[in-house]
């Protein structure tokens, strides 16, 4: 029953885990249809700003969860107003410009930082279940996950701005002749994507290290997940991060991580074979 237990628990982990590193890349693809290829270096660059802030002394807390998202924020908004602005409706070569982002994003790290790994001291113990010992940590992760989910559905689902985000995305000409900016709109709602990838990689940091490549071990598992859930963005992410999750996990438990990887690839092939819009293109179509 212990077993159980601590398995159960690292479903929860692993699950909360995709969901973080999904839900920014959820936003910019879900909602903006940009392939960004340089997801991954967002994330980097949040695990850096918590890296250097707490080695300047800065709370672990207030690092990961408020500068590291605000940090890559404002990097995914100048990214957006220099470098995407401009390449709207052009899937190929925004594809091409955030590969070739994350190219230099890469360099740009491994100038300063160098090569080496760095790490982030996890700011929580550990508890038991049972016989088995378990990392508080994942408690953490659990939680950031589902409160950056239930944060983000509120947002669109219950603001002002989130209803102009949606109108916009869905029909950028008829909110313009209501009165909307659509280029303000497609900034700040890039940003907020750019930022969500920064708390995941701030968040992830003292478990995974830092390094100026980290971001290549995540960037496939946030597509996946963001195909597999379809066009709803906070419904699919979680509905997929749970089924991936849980493959993930479980196969890893009774194999090894690496066949677990496998294994979530093939699933992700066999649901998109099975639904190529993905689980909210097929069920649950009006959600968001």
């Amino acid at each position: 029953m212990d077993l159980i237990g601590l398995v159960g628990f690292n479903v929860l982990v692993g699950i909360g885990t995709i969901a973080l590193i999904t839900v920014g890349l959820g936003v910019i693809y879900g909602m903006m249809k940009i392939i960004n290829l340089a997801h991954g270096e967002f994330m980097m660059l949040g695990a850096y700003a918590t890296y250097v802030s707490t080695s300047h002394g800065i709370n672990i807390w207030i690092a990961m969860i408020i500068i590291a998202p605000l940090f890559v924020g404002l990097v995914g908004l100048v990214v957006e107003r220099c470098l995407i602005r401009f390449l709207y409706g052009r899937m190929i070569d925004t594809m091409l410009a955030t590969w070739g982002l994350s190219l230099g994003l890469i360099g740009l790290m491994t100038s300063i930082f160098g090569n080496d790994p760095r790490g982030v001291a996890t700011p929580v113990g550990s508890f038991s279940i049972g016989h088995y010992a378990a990392s508080l940590y994942g408690v953490v992760i659990i939680v950031v996950a589902l409160l950056s989910l239930a944060g983000l559905y509120a947002m669109l689902r219950f603001t002002r701005y989130g209803l102009i985000v949606r109108a916009t995305m869905q029909n950028a000409n008829m909110a313009a002749a209501l009165g909307v900016a659509p280029p303000t709109i497609y900034m700040s709602t890039f940003a907020l994507g750019a930022a969500l990838a920064g708390l995941a990689g701030g968040i992830l940091a003292p478990i995974s290290g830092v390094s100026p490549v980290m971001g290549s071990a995540f960037i496939a598992k946030a597509f996946i997940t963001v195909l597999g859930g379809g066009a709803a963005i906070v419904t699919g992410t979680s509905l997929a991060s749970a089924l991936f999750g849980f493959i993930n996990i479980i196969v890893s438990f009774k194999s090894t991580p690496v066949i677990g990887e496998v294994a979530l690839l093939v699933a992700a092939v066999v649901m998109i074979r099975i639904l190529p819009q993905g689980i909210t293109g097929r069920f649950l179509r009006r959600s968001l």
